[in-house]
């Protein structure tokens, strides 16, 4: 509302007199526009960087005020955000989202048989759930009381003044707690126990499983799939000495953590030392490698994700393989410097593609296939890759200068929000210095304008004469009039 109101208003009267032929209408720090050659805009920053609307060539729209709010449209969806990550709405056809930094949570859609199923949360006091069936909504006010539903790994949970009692139903089982977490009664669906926690406790069920803790975590024994042959066995007397055993599989551990191996044959072959972990390690197996000498040293593979540590944390790089790609990944202390690089598995002579980040100084991008971005600064990409709100809203406050190559012979340069543009493809060449300067280039004409066209400078490729114009704010028309 405020765009349409005020913004986009004012915006129109200051390039009313601005349009400059080529792709671009600088009137900085009022508005700087991307145009298409129907003079359609195809993305705009007003205000310096803080306004901006944008068209992708998918059809998908964003645009907002930074860093207040964002509003994002592709397809039928549409996302709002204001003060992003605290206030987010989303609407999809019948389906609407809201949330408060996911503590207040309301969701509304229909299920499959147009049943209206209405979600609303605060954490950690309110949750609710309305589907019009009493067997399937559910209210709870925490810690006073309520029921909850299919969520946190449980059936069901029923609680009356919480932590006083309790009680959790998980495939017919029932668990009380009475208090939590001191008292525990487990029975129901041929299961049974008491726990008192954490002095002792024992649960079970009869030939599936049978677990048993004292002085809980110093003590336990647990063994499951007791109607097998050779059950799983967990075994442990901590700090001592801890044992766990399957078919094909034993580990054992001696002053648990520090010294202990394992030894394992099926599914597949491994064996492993461990001497004061977690520094020096030592294991070899079919689909497994470990060799570390911590903090120094570390290689390993496992299943085909090959690391190395040098210095831990200092220096890692990552190798795998995707389908049809091959990946690589260096890090110095996690996010100071940051690198990814793919690589054609079915196409071994295609360039790679490259992302870069050294924080916070900048952030870099290439397909390989022509597409390139440069960004100084950067302090946000490394932390929120993929995060699209933070990539509109906060990343271009910090864009003192940007590239962006769309192709290997197009591309443009921005400098200070904008103030600065150079662009370049095989049609024409543009450059820009706010309002005060510009020269555009092409094959029919050559155009230099002082003031957004006060005083302006053309000269036609056919005649190679300049000619002088004051006022002339409508280019189009000055080459129409000057053209033999």
């Amino acid at each position: 509302m405020f765009f349409r109101r005020l913004v986009w208003p004012l915006c129109a009267v200051v390039l009313a007199a601005t349009r400059l032929a080529g792709e671009e209408r600088n009137a900085w720090p009022f508005a700087v526009e991307q145009v298409k050659p129907d003079q359609t805009v195809e993305s705009g920053e007003y205000g310096g960087p803080l306004f901006f609307k944008k068209t992708r060539p998918d059809g998908s729209e964003v645009k907002g005020f930074r860093p207040f709010y964002l509003w994002m449209k592709e397809g039928n969806r549409e996302t709002n955000a204001f003060l992003y990550p605290f206030f987010t709405w989303q609407k999809e056809g019948d389906y609407r989202y809201f949330t408060f930094f996911e503590l207040i949570n309301f969701r509304r859609h229909t299920d499959s048989d147009a049943q209206t199923i209405r979600n609303f949360d605060v954490w950690p006091f309110y949750f609710s759930r309305d589907t019009g069936d009493p067997a399937t909504s559910y209210r709870a006010l925490f810690p006073i009381g309520g029921t909850i539903k299919n969520r946190f790994g449980k059936d069901r949970i029923r609680f009356v003044l919480f932590p006083l009692y309790a009680n959790t139903e998980k495939n017919g089982a029932h668990t009380v707690h009475a208090p939590w977490p001191f008292l525990r009664f487990i029975d129901g669906a041929g299961e049974h126990g008491f726990e008192f926690w954490p002095l002792f406790g024992h649960r079970g069920r009869e030939n599936d499983y049978d677990s048993r803790f004292y002085l809980w975590p110093l003590i336990y024994r647990s063994a499951k799939n007791l109607s097998e042959p050779e059950p799983d066995v967990k075994f442990g007397v901590l700090p001592f000495y801890s044992k766990d055993t399957s078919p094909g599989y034993v580990n054992e551990n001696y002053l648990w953590p520090f010294f202990g191996t394992t030894h394992r044959t099926t599914p597949v072959k491994y064996d492993e030392i461990r001497y004061f972990w977690p520094f020096l390690v030592q294991g070899r197996g079919d689909a497994k490698y470990v060799n570390r000498w911590g903090p120094f040293y570390t290689h390993s593979n496992n299943k085909g994700m090959d690391k190395t540590w040098i210095v831990w944390p200092v220096f890692r790089h990552v190798h795998w393989d995707d389908p049809g790609i091959s990946q690589d990944k260096d890090s110095v202390l996690f996010f100071l410097y940051w690198s990814l690089t793919q690589r054609s598995l079915t196409n071994p002579n295609a360039a790679p593609a490259h992302k870069t980040h050294v924080w916070p100084l900048l952030s870099s991008w290439n397909n390989g296939a022509g597409r390139r971005q440069l960004q100084i600064f950067s302090p946000l990409e490394v932390f929120f890759p993929g995060n699209e709100p933070i990539r509109q809203l906060y990343t271009p406050l910090f864009a003192l200068y940007r590239f962006e190559q769309t192709a290997p012979d197009a591309s443009r340069h921005s400098a200070i929000f904008n103030l600065v543009t150079w662009k370049k493809s095989p049609a024409e060449k543009e450059f820009h210095f706010g309002p005060l300067f510009s020269r555009h280039i092409s094959a029919e004409s050559s155009r230099v304008t002082l003031g957004l066209g006060l005083l302006a400078w053309q000269r036609n490729a056919d005649s190679g004469r300049w000619k002088f114009s004051a006022f002339d704010f409508h280019p189009h028309a000055a080459a129409a009039a000057t053209s033999p």
